[in-house]
């Protein structure tokens, strides 16, 4: 796996752009400086060789293709959500300006599919096929979330939908395009797909966990964030599901209040958190969706030793310090 993201990393840092307009292409070389563990590009190389692919060089365009799109949506999603930093950086639109977001955000996506069209001629139909299935259903993932900021409330099929679209078909179309470029027929690509996409839910949940109940030192962000921005988190969103109706005035007190007005917020909003188990509910669907991606995975009629690699990363992503 380490050999696969330096390949990667490699590919990313040798890229060439143009140097003018220096203000289309600068912002898109920072951000491909901005690092990453690259999970999305390398799943695209480790599907190959689930499938038997040795030749990396013939996969590398659409690993390219898939960190490329994946950085035009952190651009964009950026701006909309008026974020200060990303990866710990300035990010573009602050660094910049909106504008200037916006143009190199595309540009990134047209250099994404110019980076598909040198894949292997043979699989160019289906290859374009899953990026742009994949491209649209992030953004309607994006769209779905901030229609979401201003409703009062939300289903949970509504919310794990939208998690889907936003996080999780970009795993799974990763490793779909290392199948088909890897000569993987439709079944085995379906099936990658779908292991895929159950560790992206997993860890989307997983996430959503952390943020509330992480270790401040290990986690990487403020713990309590989403809490005191009132996001619509799977525990929140279940919350709203389950509380009785004495507990309501609290809940809203609190979704209405900032934590310079409510010091206490994060930890009265864990209290209710805890009260209806959320937290366990939450775990429980988090196991059931990487249940469901081991299934997916045991299902792939390939030899369990070239399983390993993809299952060690799963894992890896799936357990993290609380």
């Amino acid at each position: 796996m380490q050999h696969l993201q330096q390949l990667v990393i490699e590919a990313i840092e040798t890229s060439q752009f143009p140097e003018t307009p220096t203000n289309l292409y600068d912002p898109i070389r920072y951000i491909l400086t901005l690092g990453g563990k690259r999970v999305r590009p390398v799943l695209t190389l480790m599907a190959a060789e689930l499938f038997g692919m040795q030749e990396m060089d013939e996969i590398i365009p659409a690993a390219k293709a898939v960190e490329f799109f994946h950085n035009f949506s952190l651009i964009h999603d950026d701006l909309m959500d008026k974020a200060p930093l990303r990866r710990g950086k300035t990010t573009v639109h602050e660094k910049w300006d909106a504008n200037i977001a916006i143009l190199s955000g595309d540009g990134l996506l047209v250099k994404a599919y110019e980076e598909i069209s040198k894949c292997n001629p043979v699989y160019l139909p289906a290859t374009l096929r899953i990026l742009s299935k994949v491209a649209m259903e992030v953004c309607e993932g994006q769209q779905l979330d901030m229609d979401y900021e201003s409703r009062a409330s939300l289903s949970m099929p509504e919310y794990l939908e939208m998690i889907r679209l936003k996080t999780s078909v970009l795993l799974g179309g990763a490793l779909q395009l290392g199948a088909i470029l890897s000569g993987a027929n439709e079944q085995q690509q379906q099936l990658i797909y779908d292991f895929g996409e159950n560790v992206g839910l997993a860890f989307q949940l997983q996430d959503d966990i952390l943020d509330a109940y992480g270790d401040p030192d290990t986690f990487g962000k403020i713990v309590g964030g989403d809490i005191m921005i009132n996001k619509k988190t799977f525990l929140l969103v279940k919350l709203m599901e389950v509380i009785a109706e004495e507990d309501v005035p609290t809940m809203q007190h609190l979704l209405h209040s900032t934590v310079e007005s409510v010091p206490t917020k994060v930890e009265d909003m864990l209290t209710l958190y805890d009260k209806y188990r959320v937290r366990e509910v939450a775990d429980e669907l988090k196991d059931i969706y990487t249940q469901r991606a081991f299934e997916k995975m045991d299902a792939l009629d390939v030899p369990n030793e070239r399983k390993e690699a993809l299952l060690l990363l799963a894992n890896n992503l799936l357990v993290r310090q609380q």
